[in-house]
């Protein structure tokens, strides 16, 4: 568990922060809330967010707009209980103790909306497994 909240903390990593991984970001937060610190970030960010993915996610209700690439820091590894690559080649420098896992998702770069649709669709299905996983909800 991540030191300073008790919380499990995930970091998705993508080259660029610009898509799959603002996307994992987003639907983590949204539908696991504050039971998980969520960050995310890439080895070579690039300028802004995908134009696509944040329609994609606004469709589903998410604003991603004002996110912002993130570089892809040891710290950031070092304080996180989850690293997941997005299949995109990137890698985390390797700490024991820690869990990585690589979702093979394609890369939304440079596609419509249309194409982003069903990566967002699949990210969520993840997600959703994920957080059943590591903060599932408290039962009564």
């Amino acid at each position: 568990m991540a030191e300073s909240s008790g919380k499990p903390s995930v970091l998705f990593v993508c080259v660029h922060n610009a898509g799959r991984s603002q996307m994992a970001a987003a639907w983590l937060t949204h539908l696991a809330g504050d039971r998980v610190e969520v960050r995310s970030a890439g080895s070579n960010p690039g300028e802004t967010v995908n134009p696509a993915a944040v329609e994609a996610m606004a469709e589903a209700g998410i604003d991603i707009s004002a996110e912002t690439p993130k570089i892809l820091t040891i710290d950031a590894v070092r304080e996180s209980d989850v690293c997941i690559t997005m299949g995109c080649g990137d890698t985390c420098p390797v700490f024991p103790g820690k869990r990585y896992l690589d979702w093979k998702l394609d890369d939304p770069a440079g596609q419509g909306v249309e194409a982003v649709r069903p990566i967002r669709d699949e990210i969520k299905t993840l997600v959703a497994g994920l957080i059943a996983e590591i903060a599932p909800e408290a039962t009564a």
